[in-house]
């Protein structure tokens, strides 16, 4: 099980921290997330955002270590490459046949050997898995930015993923749980995946942070700020079939989950949405599994 602090959080008190925390929301929040017609890819390019706080991730971890079942390798976060960030690789031997790869990205603001426990079934299945830290984690170098830059390092992590000696880049997966889905969705909105399948993702900036204001490191005063963090906004740039899984127990897909799959599929795009049986953290286990039947479909 995940149990790192900010995870056990948002599953233990979620509705009331929801219901305090907007009722005292800092910035404007719009009914409908904004329809923005640029590509997410695109609209990166031009956009670079404004960090009022600069500092490490607000969830206070330990120095990584390496898990059993893992390999540890550090990687140059995006965008330049300018920071070394440590990542988990299952272990796995390079040959002629080339392996489907999986990049798994972690729940909650820190990574935790709980995390990688979860990558088991993965290898089990045939797949190379790759777990990243993220910029700011753990006491890493790079300053926390509430899913921007952090998009960048995930996306620094493909790339390193698909150039590893052995892989099969046209059969490249992404994964993640809770703020890792979220990031799961903007990366397949950057770039082409052969599916992704975010678990528990939230897809928009401004219903995060109005529950977790005293994370946001960025202008608020910004809408673009919140926008470029928000999925629901970039709906037709998923570049892949995309499956949203999430816990039958959890806050459920909600109003701006179908705009975002509404927006998808305006644009032809392959996305279906799962409920599947548990909590925000009790959902994990059973929703990689569920990942697996989907990434085999087009592995």
């Amino acid at each position: 099980m995940i149990v790192t602090r900010r995870i056990v959080l948002a599953g233990i008190a979620a509705s009331a921290l929801s219901r305090n925390a907007l009722a005292a929301t800092p910035f404007p929040t719009p009914d409908i997330p904004p329809l923005e017609n640029r590509d997410y890819a695109q609209a990166r390019k031009h956009f670079r955002t404004s960090l009022l706080r600069k500092g490490p991730s607000p969830e206070v971890s330990a120095p990584l270590g390496t898990p059993p079942g893992a390999t540890r390798v550090t990687y140059p976060g995006g965008p330049d490459g300018s920071i070394q960030l440590i990542a988990w690789l299952s272990h796995y031997e390079p040959s002629n046949k080339l392996k489907p790869a999986v990049l798994f990205l972690h729940g909650g603001n820190a990574t935790g050997d709980g995390h990688w426990e979860l990558m088991k079934p993965y290898w089990e299945a045939g797949f190379v898995v790759l777990l990243p830290s993220f910029r700011g984690e753990n006491g890493q170098a790079g300053y926390y930015s509430g899913f921007y830059d952090e998009t960048a390092d995930a996306l620094a992590a493909a790339t390193y993923l698909e150039n590893l000696p052995g892989i099969d880049r046209n059969r490249l997966f992404i994964a993640g749980h809770s703020n890792g889905g979220t990031l799961a969705l903007l990366a397949s909105m950057t770039r082409k995946f052969r599916a992704a399948a975010p678990i528990s993702a939230g897809v928009s900036a401004w219903r995060y942070f109005g529950r977790y204001s005293n994370e946001m490191p960025f202008d608020p005063a910004d809408p673009m700020e919140f926008v470029m963090r928000s999925s629901a906004c970039f709906g037709a740039s998923l570049k892949c079939p995309t499956y949203l899984l999430r816990g039958s127990e959890e806050r459920p897909f909600d109003k701006d989950h179908e705009l975002l799959m509404e927006r998808a599929r305006s644009a032809s795009v392959s996305i279906e949405k799962k409920l599947l049986p548990g909590t925000h953290n009790g959902v994990v286990p059973g929703a990689v599994v569920e990942s697996i039947h989907f990434f085999n479909q087009f592995a």
